[in-house]
Parts: structure tokens; sequence; C-alpha cells
């Protein structure tokens, strides 16, 4: 049984969302730079391909997730996630969940604060975040092909449909220096909204 913070506690709930590659681990980085615990969806993935032991490659990390969604539901990770979430709540005005993918994690959190969860989206353009990729240098991350197959995954999750339905917006068709700047701004005035 979820409960659900009355719309009056002052401590909210952010969920960055965006396709890979947009940006979403810069924000997150930028909110704890700021002090803002940060509890990631795709660590969880990485951490379970830990825990069974397999070795690192650029399709594992979304067969686990696509396994862990067939074995246990659509919003196994948010529900493992919450209740970290809710601990932090208690110390904490803000937290933030980077890597919200789908619909049906979505659910998971508006059910859990209501009116204190809000997402976010960091939108950019598919050959920039093709570029960024290959340039981060990450293990689950590989070629044009695998890239292309792991976008076409999440968007079955729901991905482009909390895109579009975000509470706010940040453009990344930018560079670093001018999208922290973008993240600095949104986070004072979400700050200040309380």
């Amino acid at each position: 049984m979820s409960i659900r913070l009355p719309p009056s506690s002052m401590a909210r709930v952010v969920a960055v969302c965006g396709m890979p590659g947009s940006g979403k681990g810069e924000f997150a980085d930028v909110l704890s730079e700021n002090n803002i615990p940060v509890l990631s969806m795709g660590d969880m993935v990485r951490a379970e391909v830990t825990r069974l032991e397999l070795k690192e490659s650029p399709g594992i990390f979304g067969e686990i997730a696509a396994q862990l969604r067939a074995q246990h539901g659509e919003d196994v990770l948010a529900v493992r996630l919450a209740d970290a979430v809710g601990a932090l709540l208690e110390s904490h005005s803000i937290v933030l969940i980077e890597g919200m993918r789908g619909t049906a994690e979505r659910v998971v959190f508006e059910q859990r604060w209501g009116d204190n969860f809000f997402s976010l989206a960091v939108v950019v353009s598919p050959d920039i975040r093709f570029s960024r990729i290959q340039s981060r240098g990450r293990s689950e991350d590989g070629n044009r092909q695998a890239f292309e197959v792991r976008d076409a995954r999440e968007r079955g999750w729901g991905l482009e449909e909390i895109i579009a339905e975000s509470d706010f917006l940040i453009d990344n068709n930018v560079n670093l220096e001018m999208f922290r700047t973008s993240c600095h701004a949104w986070l004072k005035s979400f700050k200040n909204q309380q």
C-alpha cells in the first residue's frame, strides 16, 4: 500500500526523462551539485546485471530491463525505487529520480506523491544524442544500430508519451555549458515555486 503525501507538503519528487543520450545524467549532476539526492533507475538495471554476473555489452542492459518488466510488471523499477525516494523525502525537500522511462512508472509515482510529483523531459535531436553516446564510453552504448534498437525499445515502454506530457521541458540541442545554465535556471525557478 502506498502512502500519498498531502498536497500541502513541501517535499516534492521530480523524475527526469528523455531518450538515451539526451542529457538526463547531466541534469542529475546539476541537481546533485545543489545537494538534491538523486536515485537512478538505470543504476538499478546496472546493479541487476552485476548481481547476475553478466558480461556488460550494449544489448545486455536493455535485455535485463525488458526481462524485469516481463517478469514483474512494467512498473517494477518504480515500485522498487519508491520506498527509497520516500525515505529521502523525510530529510529533503526535493528528490530527483533519474531515468523514468515509461507510462507505468509514471503512474506509480503519480499515485504515490500526487500533486507533489513532477516530470521533466530533456529533449535533443537523434544525431546529437548518438554523437554524445559515442563519446561517453558506457558499456551499454554501441553502434548506430544498437542506438536505434534501444530507442525503439524505450519508445515501446511509453517514453515518447511521458516526454510529450512532462510538466517541464529543457532543450539540450546546445553545448554543455548552455545546458547546465538552463538546468540551474530551472532549479532556481522550481525552488521558488514552493
